[in-house]
């Protein structure tokens, strides 16, 4: 039998579900406050009813300790759910949300977290001043130091672990976080104050981020539901703040064949990277995780079975693939399997020149020594290429929506796109690429009126 207690302007509710195995009595505890102008009778009517509602919810097993703040839960989720099950990627980025989460509805008892506290919460990453970031810019020419320690760029980055976008930002003046300041200042043995000036910046978080702060709270107030913690996920009750979709930047057919008539007089491995996005259409880390295994020589088909990853905690890492479907296999051309046992024997070649000190990884693409090469290396090179061969500026993800546009715009049908692509439905695909879908439906409408048109010419005469 459910116990009330009225506690000043609001009631407590108290049910009793017998004592665990340290004897202790399990008490499930819930606060109902009656709305204002309620009369003493309708307070009692309801309160009783609140008071059978919420028995019924505990003894059913529907209610576990709702009374559980939101950051005590959250811990919970991380060890017994996000650790475990979540790829490495995912679980980082959410631990990265983890203070700003806890600042702001941390203190909330699940049970009473509301839509309103969630918005509250949005509103504020979205105001200017929320983002206090402490970060560092370079005090030093870290180029003239690189220089004189006869240390070259790539090597510096193999030995920090910094990737070379993120030591080019810094090198232009951008500000990195304590992590990487604290790796480059380590790799050059000094502290990191003597070559780092700490500086806070403020700026509002972006929709994008806020949707992705919005997908962490929500994908551990499911699990509270789902564990019998709380009835329902306030987060389905919320709209999230909406992103304005950018443009998709991709080269068109003629910028793609010129691209493809210079790539191909470069020495290998960029030669065969870039004919594999703008041919394959695969995602960088699909690409970067390629193994000599994947390849069928026979049948001219290219598995995608993992990705290459890297993360500050783990350095370059394999991974799965991002979803189901992603594991794909891609048919190739001829010209694509001739590059491919090319670029074997030049592969074969580097590794007799290394002799003992290649570690064997069977990557197709790998630093001088066999290791997995660095996920930021092509993009640093392709940057140095479109520049000095006035080309439009592109990135890898932007090859590979050249891939679909192109195939898209010479007819091949959307699923077939998809199923190349990695998507796991079709509507995916339609929806990132509506507009080049539009253009090559007008393009048909217009070849099928010139065909017709021609052949009732030919029927007048």
């Amino acid at each position: 039998m459910a116990t009330i207690t009225k506690r000043g302007n609001s009631y407590r509710i108290r049910v009793s579900l017998g004592y665990d195995y340290e004897n202790k009595q399990i008490v499930r505890t819930k606060t109902w406050k009656p709305t204002p102008y309620m009369t003493e009778k309708q307070i009692e009517k309801e309160l009783q009813r609140q008071a059978i509602m919420f028995e019924e919810e505990v003894k059913s097993g529907q209610l576990a300790n709702g009374n559980i703040k939101f950051r005590d839960f959250c811990e919970i989720w991380f060890k017994d759910y996000a650790e475990p099950q979540l790829r490495h990627k995912t679980l980082m980025r959410y631990k990265g949300f983890k203070e700003r989460v806890y600042q702001g509805i941390g203190h909330i008892r699940i049970n009473r977290l509301q839509p309103q506290h969630l918005l509250t919460f949005y509103n504020n990453l979205s105001e200017n001043g929320v983002k206090n970031v402490n970060s560092y810019f370079l005090s030093i020419d870290i180029d003239r130091l690189l220089r004189d320690l006869k240390i070259t760029i790539s090597g510096f980055c193999t030995v920090s672990g910094v990737s070379d976008t993120t030591l080019r930002s810094a090198r232009k003046g951008t500000p990195v976080s304590y992590t990487t300041a604290k790796k480059i200042a380590d790799a050059l043995n000094t502290e990191l104050n003597d070559i780092f000036e700490p500086k806070d910046r403020v700026r509002a978080l972006s929709p994008q981020t806020i949707k992705h702060y919005h997908a962490f709270i929500s994908a551990v107030l499911e699990k509270a539901v789902k564990w019998g913690y709380i009835m329902y996920n306030p987060c389905r009750r919320i709209d999230t703040p909406k992103v304005q979709r950018s443009d998709i930047k991709y080269l068109n057919k003629e910028e793609t064949i010129k691209m493809l008539d210079l790539i191909n007089g470069e020495p290998y491995p960029y030669k065969l990277i870039f004919n594999l996005l703008i041919f394959c259409g695969m995602r960088r880390g699909e690409l970067m995780g390629l193994e000599w295994k994947d390849i069928d020589f026979e049948n001219a088909v290219i598995s995608i079975n993992r990705t290459s990853q890297y993360s500050t905690e783990r350095g370059t890492y394999t991974d799965d693939v991002k979803t189901k479907s992603s594991r794909r296999s891609i048919k190739i051309s001829n010209d694509l399997l001739h590059m491919l046992k090319d670029y074997n024997k030049w592969q074969d070649n580097q590794r007799n020149s290394v002799g003992d000190k290649w570690v064997e990884t069977d990557r197709l693409f790998t630093q001088w020594n066999g290791l997995p090469m660095n996920l930021s290396t092509p993009y640093s090179w392709l940057r140095k290429f479109t520049a000095r061969n006035n080309l439009p500026d592109i990135t890898l993800h932007g090859l590979r929506h050249t891939n679909a546009t192109l195939l898209i715009s010479e007819g091949v049908d959307i699923r077939t796109v998809a199923g190349r692509l990695g998507h796991s439905v079709a509507s995916t695909t339609l929806n990132v690429y509506t507009h080049e879908l539009k253009t090559a439906d007008a393009i048909a409408s217009d070849s099928l009126a010139e065909i017709l048109k021609s052949g009732g010419n030919k029927n007048e005469r």
